[in-house]
């Protein structure tokens, strides 16, 4: 769709002036030319709010100066796109010629990449502002050349179909408009701005995974109501089916499309792991930065890695035999722990360091803490067993 102005007065009874209008959130101011030589006249606020910017020629001469009123009404009755309620998910474009249209409902309606994405420049950028008014705007700032704007981009020219209108993605190239990039407080691509009723609600900096975009928009928005999974979670299926290589495959892609976000890395590392890969993986954490090798997910595939290492074989296993003692009780929770098998791994070892807690040098608590690590502090084992394991210290 466009909103640029045509080339003909598209709406009645407008003056045509020379105008210029500054672009802000909240505040649009509009200048008219007066009879003294090159002086212009700010002749309205619509709001004497802050955000403020600059002014910079939008209508070139001879186009009509228009108020946000009018601009409202021409968006909702004129564009040939559907301006979409986000909270029905219906068009709010009037239909004149259907009295008898049902009552708007809670149902989202299909919409098609051209209704709710719009190329943002100087000719349209205040009018979608104003239009805010009715819809929200998600404003995404790019750059043509960056692969992070390109990955970005594309995840939300995907997201806003799946929102199905509940916002409006505008989007601004900086290369090709960055004087608007000032106006507006670009420092870097990409950046996202969420406005709504004229005025700016959040935004964020630089390419999030779509996990993490989806989270913030469900902050503002309902999620859809059959979201696909996500990346993340395609490799979590993945990996819980014995697809490992799938799983791989994928946070490979992840690595590859947000390199600076090292979860996708510590995750591949985990891949690595379940392949028996231990020493590969431990090349992955190494080279993590300081702050993220020394965070819980990354000492906790490293433990996992330990316990591969440190558990005896199955040969080993079945070499014990009957032995009940602290050595072989320690030897068989090693090895479940290391075969995935974490709840009866966590109760051995529980059991041994309520029995034996001398035993090794409290070998046995240490490794539970060792296992919470490799679980993680939200893992429904860890929330138990290290409840368990307060309960017998205290």
């Amino acid at each position: 769709m466009s909103l640029n102005h045509q080339s003909h007065n598209p709406l009645p009874n407008i003056e045509e002036t020379n105008t210029f209008t500054g672009v802000g959130f909240f505040v649009s101011a509009s200048y008219v030319k007066t009879p003294r030589k090159n002086h212009y006249r700010k002749v309205r606020f619509f709001s004497p709010m802050a955000f403020y910017f600059p002014a910079f020629s939008l209508n070139p001469p001879g186009h009509a100066c228009i108020s946000w009123v009018t601009i409202v009404h021409f968006l909702l009755t004129s564009l040939p796109m559907s301006i979409i309620d986000p909270r029905s998910g219906k068009p709010l474009t009037a239909d004149t010629g259907n009295t008898d249209a049902a009552a708007p409902t809670d149902e989202r309606a299909a919409v098609r990449p051209e209704d709710v994405i719009i190329e943002l420049h100087a000719g349209n950028i205040q009018q979608v502002l104003e239009a805010s008014m009715q819809v929200p705007v998600l404003m995404g700032c790019y750059s043509p050349s960056t692969d992070s704007s390109r990955t970005l981009l594309t995840m939300l020219e995907k997201l806003v179909v799946e929102y199905a209108g509940a916002f409006v993605l505008g989007k601004l190239d900086i290369d090709a408009n960055a004087e608007i990039g000032g106006q507006l407080g670009v420092r870097s691509v990409p950046d996202v701005k969420l406005i709504s009723q004229g005025g700016l609600v959040d935004g964020f900096q630089g390419a999030l995974p779509e996990k993490e975009v989806r989270e913030w928009l469900n902050r503002y928005f309902p999620a859809p109501g059959e979201a696909p999974p996500t990346p993340e979670e395609q490799a979590e299926e993945a990996l819980q089916a014995g697809d490992v290589a799938g799983a791989r495959e994928i946070y490979q892609t992840l690595m590859g499309q947000y390199p600076e976000h090292y979860a996708y890395q510590v995750a591949f590392a985990r891949v690595l792991v379940a392949e028996g890969r231990g020493s590969e993986a431990r090349e992955v954490l190494d080279n993590l930065p300081p702050e993220e090798r020394d965070a819980a997910p990354a000492r906790g595939v490293r433990a996992s890695i330990e316990f591969g290492e440190q558990a005896p074989s199955t040969e080993e296993i079945a070499a014990l035999g009957d032995r009940t003692d602290s050595e072989a009780q320690y030897q068989r929770a090693l090895r479940q722990v290391a075969d995935g098998h974490y709840d009866a791994g966590l109760e051995a070892l529980l059991t041994l360091m309520k029995h034996d807690r001398a035993y090794n040098d409290d070998a046995a608590r240490k490794t539970l803490l060792q296992v919470f690590d490799a679980l993680g502090a939200d893992h429904p084992l860890t929330v138990t067993y290290r409840r368990k394991l307060f309960a017998m210290l205290y």
